[in-house]
């Protein structure tokens, strides 16, 4: 998928982010496509996702797939 400009895109932090310096991740609705960033590097570029593959994902995380041991 063809990355959309996001320089006006509103991106929000993960609620699992907790400022010390963790794992962060933003995402954005980019309006055809979701935007994934790293909020520590802002600047480094995004993910652009289908909302099927991004509703996709999330139904995984929220199942717990992801969780580490």
């Amino acid at each position: 998928m063809r990355n959309p400009d996001a320089s006006r895109a509103t991106w929000r932090k993960s609620s699992r982010s907790n400022g010390a310096g963790g794992d962060c991740v933003e995402v954005a609705d980019l309006g055809a496509s979701v935007g994934v960033r790293d909020s520590k590097a802002p600047n480094a570029g995004h993910l652009s996702l289908s909302p099927e593959t991004w509703a996709g994902f999330m139904l995984q995380v929220r199942a717990g797939r992801y969780d580490l041991p």
